[in-house]
C-alpha cells in the first residue's frame, strides 16, 4: 500500500471480541502496518463487559466463538461471561496489545478525503469536552451493530407508576440482591432465557413473561468429544477438529430447518414436549407461530431453563402487557403479576457504525441507503471495513473471515503500489433487500438504519461460512467491483 502522510495505517474502532482480533490478525498477517485501537469504553470486551445480568454466557459454543488462532482450552463450550472476558485479556497479553489501545475514546465522525486518500477521525474523550484528530489510511469499525448506551424498551403505559426495581439487562445494578424475591421478566429471547433459570436459583419465583413464544433448545455446557479429543492430542490440533465439527453441524442444522422447516419446528417441539412432560401446555407457551430460523434460535445449557420450569421455580405467562401498575403489571386477560423486580428483556436497538457520521469528500453517507460488499465493507466507501458477524452462527467465524480478508487487500495494495480501494456501484436498476435474513422485531425496528444487500454476489450476505471461506480467502480481490488507485 503507498504510504500516505497519516498518523496510523489503519485505525480500528473497537476493542470487543471483533478488534482484540482484527488488531492479531493485522500484526500476524500485515506486521508493517502500523494501527491503533480507539474504545469508547473503559475496559476491552465490548458485549462481554457490558452485559453483567445474572447468568450472562454465550449463546454459541466457545470452539466457534473463539478465535481461530487461538484455542479455547476450558471445559465448559458454553462459557459464561467472566470466562469469556478472561480469554479476551489473555489474547490481548499474549499479543502485547495492551499498550495499541486508547480507552474512552469515542469516534464521532469520520471524513475521507480523496485528494489526500486518507480519513480524518474525531475523537471525544469520556468524561470531558476534550476532542482530538488521528487521521489513517484505513478505517477499520469493530463497533458491533447495536446501541451501548441504550437498549430497546417499549413504551408501557403506566411505566413509572411502578414502585419496585426495574433492572434493564443492559444497564445492570450493581449489587441487586434477588435472593428471595418475586421477579417478572418480559421477553422469550436469549437475554430472557438466561436470566429466568440464574435468578432462579435464589429467587423466590421467576416469571418469563412473553407476547409470543420463541424455539427453544438446550445443547450440552460441555463439548464431550472435544474435551476427549485434548487427552491425547496438542490443544491446537483438537481445537481445529472441534471448531470445524461444529461449524459443519451448525451449517447442516441450519441448513435442514430452511429446507424442512415443518419437520423441524415439529422436532424442536417433542424436544421441549420430553423436557417438561405431558401435561405441560407446550402448544401455548413454546410453539411459536413463525418458521425455525425466521428469528433466532434460543439455546440454553444443559435444560437449565426446563429444570427451573419443572422445579416450580420458574413459570411461563404468554399474554400482552395491559399496564403497568405500582406492584407489578396488569395483563390483558386481566391477571395480575405482582413483582418486587421486573427484568425488560424486551431487546437491542441497532444502531451503524456506533452512531458516528461517516463522510466522504464533504458528502454525509446515509449507512441505511449503501449496500453490503462481501459482507465486510459498504458500496463507494474507500478503504473501510465494518465487522458484522453472523445471525445464525458465532459472530467471531465473520470476524475472523473479515479481518484475514483486510489483511489481504492491505498487502495486495502494499505489493502493486495501490493506496485507495473502494467497492463501486453505480446500477440505478439494482433492487436492495434487508441485509439481515431475520424477522425479528429488532431488525424490523432499524431495517432503515442498516445497510441493504443485493440479490447476487458480490452484494449477497451468505450467512454461512464455507460460502464466506470461499468468497473472502480465495476470490480474487481484483473483481472488477473493488476498484483500486
Amino acid at each position: 500500500m503507498t504510504k500516505i502522510d497519516c498518523d496510523y495505517d489503519v485505525l480500528i474502532v473497537g476493542a470487543g471480541i471483533s478488534g482484540i482480533g482484527a488488531a492479531c490478525h493485522l500484526q500476524k498477517k500485515s506486521p508493517n502496518r502500523s494501527f491503533t485501537i480507539l474504545e469508547a469504553r473503559d475496559n476491552i470486551g465490548g458485549t462481554w463487559d457490558l452485559f453483567r445480568y445474572p447468568g450472562i454466557r454465550s449463546d454459541s459454543d466457545m470452539y466457534t466463538l473463539g478465535y481461530v488462532f487461538k484455542p479455547w482450552n476450558e471445559g465448559a463450550a458454553i462459557a459464561d461471561g467472566d470466562s469469556i472476558l478472561k480469554y479476551l485479556n489473555e489474547t490481548v497479553e499474549e499479543n502485547n496489545l495492551r499498550d495499541k489501545i486508547n480507552f474512552g475514546r469515542r469516534v464521532t465522525r469520520a471524513e475521507w478525503s480523496t485528494e489526500q486518500s486518507r480519513w480524518t477521525v474525531t475523537i471525544s474523550h469520556n468524561g470531558s469536552d476534550e476532542t482530538e484528530t488521528l487521521t489513517c489510511q484505513y478505517l477499520f469499525m469493530c463497533s458491533g451493530y447495536y446501541n451501548y448506551e441504550k437498549g430497546y424498551l417499549p413504551e408501557f403505559d403506566g411505566y413509572d407508576n411502578y414502585k419496585g426495581t426495574i433492572a434493564h439487562p443492559q444497564h445492570w445494578p450493581e449489587d441487586l440482591d434477588y435472593a428471595g424475591k418475586n421477579v417478572v421478566v418480559i421477553g422469550s429471547g436469549a437475554t430472557a432465557v438466561t436470566v429466568v433459570p440464574a435468578m432462579a436459583e435464589t429467587a423466590n419465583h421467576v416469571t418469563m413473561l412473553q407476547r409470543s413464544p420463541s424455539y427453544i433448545a438446550s445443547r450440552p455446557q460441555s463439548d464431550k468429544i472435544a474435551n476427549g479429543l485434548r487427552k491425547f492430542l496438542p490443544n491446537s490440533l483438537a481445537y481445529k477438529i472441534a471448531r470445524t465439527k461444529n461449524i459443519l453441524l451448525g451449517i447442516a442444522f441450519f441448513n435442514l430447518s430452511r429446507k424442512y422447516p415443518q419437520r423441524f419446528k415439529k422436532w424442536l417441539i417433542s424436544m421441549v414436549r420430553k423436557e417438561l412432560g405431558p401435561d405441560y401446555d407446550v402448544a401455548t407457551h413454546f410453539t411459536p407461530k413463525y418458521d425455525p430460523w425466521d428469528q433466532r434460535l434460543c439455546a440454553v445449557p444443559d435444560a437449565d431453563m426446563f429444570e427451573a420450569l419443572r422445579e416450580n421455580r420458574a413459570s411461563v405467562v404468554t399474554d400482552h402487557i395491559d399496564h403497568f401498575t405500582e406492584t407489578g403489571i396488569r395483563l390483558k386477560s386481566g391477571k395480575d403479576l405482582k413483582a418486587d423486580i421486573i427484568v425488560p428483556a424486551t431487546g437491542l436497538r441497532l444502531q451503524s457504525l456506533g452512531g458516528m457520521d461517516l463522510v466522504v469528500d464533504n458528502k454525509k453517507i446515509n449507512v441505511g441507503k449503501t449496500v453490503n460488499y462481501k459482507g465486510f465493507t459498504l458500496s463507494n466507501v474507500p478503504n473501510f471495513a465494518w465487522t458484522v458477524g453472523y445471525t445464525n452462527a458465532s459472530w467471531t467465524l465473520k470476524a475472523d473471515l473479515t479481518s484475514n480478508y483486510v489483511c489481504r487487500l492491505l498487502n495486495h495494495m502494499e505489493k502493486n503500489n495501490l493506496s485507495v480501494c473502494v467497492p463501486k456501484l453505480n446500477d440505478p436498476s439494482f433492487m436492495p433487500e434487508t441485509m439481515f435474513d431475520l424477522d425479528s422485531g429488532y431488525i424490523r425496528r432499524s431495517a432503515d438504519e442498516i445497510p441493504k444487500q443485493g440479490q447476487g454476489q458480490p452484494w449477497r450476505n451468505h450467512h454461512n461460512y464455507i460460502a464466506d471461506l470461499l468468497h473472502l480467502k480465495f476470490e480474487r480481490l481484483d473483481d472488477g467491483v473493488m476498484q483500486f488507485s
